[in-house]
């Protein structure tokens, strides 16, 4: 009788995230004149990442003042290259990134911050 061996899955993929920060007016959501623009950011990130199949754009957050946008793939610098255009073309700022490459959950994950 032959003996099986059960291969092991692979190991998923770490997930590296881009996530782009900008200040909003008040200490709440923003003005409708602020948010309008950033979910039409939002289509162009969409696209971009799409296109150059370097990962997804995962959505926003609104509050405290601030608008965060997420992204997430398996390399930060390829996902930040596909949407670094439309990151320096669109004027809202102060505005910067953060590069995490790795988990979340990872206590010694390395980030890099780059302002817009």
């Amino acid at each position: 009788m032959p003996l099986f061996r059960k291969k092991s899955p692979p190991p998923a993929p770490v997930e590296h995230a881009v996530i782009v920060h900008f200040n909003v007016s008040g200490e709440n959501f923003g003005e409708v004149h602020e948010r309008e623009p950033i979910f039409a950011l939002e289509e162009a990130l969409i696209q971009a990442i799409e296109e150059a199949g370097v990962g997804e754009f995962d959505g926003n957050e609104f509050g405290g003042g601030e608008a965060v946008l997420y992204a997430y793939g398996p390399n930060a610098d390829d996902l930040f290259a596909a949407m670094e255009p439309h990151l320096r073309a669109f004027g809202a700022r102060p505005a910067w990134c953060i590069l995490r490459y790795g988990e979340a959950t990872d206590p010694n994950v390395e980030e890099r911050r780059i302002d817009l």
